[in-house]
């Protein structure tokens, strides 16, 4: 008999998406993996209010948000660095790469597909846990 346990099981993950479209998929990819997932947040002031007492064991950000407006995820990227949470971009800006303290952040690029996306978070926590 094989252990049928999800890759992401019993973690909870932290959705930042501001297309409803993208964040619903998204979501249903992270449940279907195992994870729990916090949100899925629109704006940074949202996400914040999400991050509470129980915090993010990984996220999943996308940059632009409320695109209109100039609005990016930096912000709460920041929070998540002091709180020493892992995340990773999912994003169809390639300007991340030249920006100090973001460039080197795992990305991934839009579209983005299902095994993409969890053998990214994979990968994430994996980097984190090694001391």
């Amino acid at each position: 008999m094989t252990d049928a346990r999800p890759p992401l099981a019993g973690l909870h993950v932290l959705l930042v998406e501001d297309d409803y479209v993208v964040a619903m998929e998204l979501e249903r990819w992270l449940r279907a993996a195992g994870a729990r997932v916090i949100g899925p947040a629109a704006r940074v002031e949202q996400a914040l209010g999400l991050i509470g007492p129980r915090v993010p064991d990984a996220a999943v950000l996308d940059i632009n948000l409320d695109v209109g407006l100039g609005g990016t995820v930096y912000p709460l990227a920041d929070r998540l660095d002091a709180l020493g949470v892992p995340y990773l971009f999912v994003t169809g800006d390639v300007r991340v790469a030249r920006l100090p303290g973001y460039g080197a952040k795992p990305r991934i690029e839009k579209p983005v597909q299902e095994a993409e996306l969890v053998a990214g978070l994979r990968r994430l926590l994996a980097a984190a846990t090694v001391p």
